[in-house]
């Protein structure tokens, strides 16, 4: 069963993997629901930013999700020659998972953020892969942005802090990323709905 989903999410199955149109509405509306929600909760959600990165709490959370689909990739991938050391692999991961939340409290939600978004941008570039319409490029772009995010929230997650402050330090800052999410929502739901 879960080699059958890995080989769902990432297009290894004869019979394909997940859909371009599903994941293009997925993605979009996901965008789209968030930044209206951010826009019609505006203090709610800019007191929430101000807190996530040092909130251990959803560091746990975050960072048990990232556990879980990492031991899920790795018992279900082709490791090739490497196929033997599976396990060693796995008992890594989890040591490494128990490692952290003992020993790297600080900034844990940004990290595990990050971590999560390098894991979501593969089934997101597998959708896109090699697809026919030109517009299929609204989601590899949104998900190298995740990746690109993703690497410096895990490698300099004060970063996030700062990009916060930065963002909220004006209004019109605010409003152009919440306003710039919900388009980039709109147009890949319209490019899903009609091209793909």
């Amino acid at each position: 069963m879960f080699a059958d989903l890995y080989d769902y999410l990432y297009h290894l199955a004869s019979t394909g993997g997940i859909p371009l149109k599903g994941t293009g509405i997925v993605v979009a509306l996901g965008l789209i629901l968030t930044h209206a929600w951010a826009l019609k909760n505006k203090e709610k959600t800019q007191a929430f930013l101000k807190a996530f990165p040092r909130t251990f709490k959803w560091g746990v959370i975050l960072l048990t999700i990232d556990v879980i689909w990492s031991v899920f990739a790795l018992a279900n991938m082709d490791m090739g020659e490497f196929f033997n050391m599976r396990r060693t692999f796995i008992m890594i991961t989890i040591g490494g998972y128990v490692a952290v939340l003992i020993y790297v409290k600080e900034f844990l939600a940004v990290r595990a953020l990050g971590s999560l978004m390098l894991l979501v941008a593969g089934p997101v570039l597998t959708a896109a892969f090699l697809q026919p319409p030109v517009s299929r490029l609204l989601l590899p772009i949104i998900a190298y942005v995740w990746i690109i995010v993703g690497m410096f929230f895990i490698g300099m997650p004060f970063l996030m802090r700062d990009w916060v402050n930065w963002l909220l330090a004006k209004p019109q800052r605010w409003n152009l990323a919440v306003y710039s999410g919900i388009g980039y929502g709109v147009l890949l739901l319209a490019a899903a709905i009609l091209f793909y």
